[in-house]
Formats: C-alpha cells, structure tokens, sequence
C-alpha cells in the first residue's frame, strides 16, 4: 500500500475506542495533557508508548544511551533496527507513528541541573523511569517536581509484577520516605529497592537471587513486569489528569504480582526511617558488601 492510498490521521478516530471508559471532554483533557518521561528503556517506552495509545500527544522525552542487543529482552523499541541508536529518537518516531500530531520534546543528554527545568516546563504529571541505579537524577527530578508541584510517580518492575509509589502535594515527599540524605551509595540503593518493595514479594520466586548484584549495579528483568508497571502507571496518571479513581500515595505503596496472584497495599509511616526498617536496610547493605 503506499502512502496516496492511506487514510489521514485523525485523532479522535484513532482514540475513538477509549470512550466508555473515559469521557469525550477528558479524552481532550488527555489529548491536551504533558507527560514528562526519563528514560527510554525497561519502562519509559512502554510508559510512552502505553499513553500515546491513550491518546496524550506531549511529551517530553529524556535518555542519553542506545539500544543494544542485551535490552531486546524487555524494552520496546529494542530490536536489530535500533541497535546504536538514541533510545530517545527511536521512542520519538514509534509514538509519532501512532500519532503524528504528538509535540515532543527531545532531551538527548539525558537530565540534570542545567535543563531539569527545561524538561519538566508545562508538565502535568512526572512519570519514573530512570534505570533502578540512577539515584542522583532521581533525586534531582523529584524534588524539582516537589517544588513545581508536578505529582511523580514511580513503578519498578519487579519479576512478573509490579509496585507503584506517588508522590505530589498529598503525600510524604520523597526524601521523607527514602531517607537517602548522607547515606552510602549502597544504603541508598537497598533503601530504594525495599522503599519500593516493602514486602519484597517477588523475591520468593527469585530462583537464581546471586543475579542480583547491587554493588555491581546489575539485577534480572523482566517484559511482563516492565508492562506491568506500564498498566499501573498509566492507570495512575489517568487519575491524576482526570481527577477521579483513588491513587494510593506515600508512604503507601502498591505491589502487584501476576506469579503470586497478589495484590498488597504497605504502609510505612516513617518511611524507611523506623528502627525496623533500618534494620532491614542494614541487612540487605550486610549482604552485598560481603
């Protein structure tokens, strides 16, 4: 077929199947929305992906690596056409194919102090999907949104399930809850692994759990769970823009998981900064430094 022979784009017969579950008018409230995603790989192209399928047409996009063979296990636009190139270009011309009308803006080095507010400019809701590692960023980006008061929302995929955190005016703020200030590059990795996972679900199906190095800054992944945070967020972000449904903020979390059957809300008042959560912390630090 070529390209004379092509229907037109329009957008509200592209989105026309989402009605029913939402309205004419918050499908132009969706329409007129502004995402912002950091990262392009495990979750941020499902996330972008995931919502231009919904119909969110701004973006601003974030991530400064190429795909390579090893990401076509679980990210999206991760195939032999892609490999070496930007994951944030590849990302930009999968969702302008979906819709050609999307306005998305380009951050090819990635995000940090000089264009953090750049990035976030007009954004309605911050959507997480930096590599699990990435702490300073995330930091950066989530207190800049503390202070924009832009809600930012975090899923980690975790085996075949997921678990989400919120954060904006109602909740605990994230440093409040992770308590990474003066702590070890280690302790805050195993103070956001368990912040995300209070529970720790996941970990009893973890058949190989020496795969999961976090001094060598390596653990497993998986796709069903990167779509798994995708779903989650994506429902959250709806909540958020249309301003309907019950979003579960910080300190509680939310983990999901297909393998177990389960469906858990924790809360952790003091975040991690309870005498037992500290100790659980200690225990994972304990555990990798050996």
């Amino acid at each position: 077929m070529n390209d004379a022979s092509k229907k037109p784009f329009n957008y509200d017969t592209a989105f026309s199947r989402n009605l029913g579950w939402v309205t004419e008018d918050e499908q132009q409230t969706i329409r007129n929305a502004k995402l912002a995603i950091c990262g392009a790989g495990g979750v941020g192209a499902w996330h972008a992906i995931n919502h231009a399928r919904i119909g969110f047409s701004r973006f601003s996009l974030a991530d400064f690596d190429e795909y390579d063979i090893e990401n076509f296990n679980r990210q999206a636009c991760a195939k032999m056409s892609t490999v070496k190139r930007l994951k944030v270009e590849a990302l930009a011309e999968e969702l302008l194919d979906i819709n050609p009308e999307a306005q998305i803006d380009i951050f090819e080095d990635g995000v940090h102090t000089e264009n953090v507010d750049a990035f976030l400019a007009g954004s309605d809701v911050y959507l997480d999907s930096l590599d699990f590692f990435a702490i300073d960023a995330r930091r950066l980006l989530f207190a800049a949104c503390e202070a924009k008061k832009i809600p930012a929302i975090t899923a980690a995929p975790l085996g075949f399930g997921t678990s989400f955190l919120c954060f904006d005016e109602q909740s605990m703020t994230f440093e409040e809850y992770f308590g990474f200030e003066g702590k070890s590059e280690l302790e805050q990795f195993a103070r956001f692994y368990l912040g995300l996972s209070p529970k720790a679900a996941h970990s009893s199906y973890l058949i190989e759990p020496e795969r999961l190095n976090l001094t060598a800054k390596k653990g497993p992944s998986l796709n069903p769970g990167c779509m798994q945070a995708s779903a989650t967020i994506s429902a959250n972000t709806l909540k958020l823009i249309l301003g309907r449904g019950e979003v579960v903020r910080a300190p509680s979390s939310v983990q999901f998981d297909a393998w177990l059957n389960s469906s858990d809300i924790t809360t952790l008042p003091e975040g991690l900064n309870s005498s037992e959560m500290k100790q659980h912390v200690a225990g994972i630090v304990a555990a990798f430094s050996n």
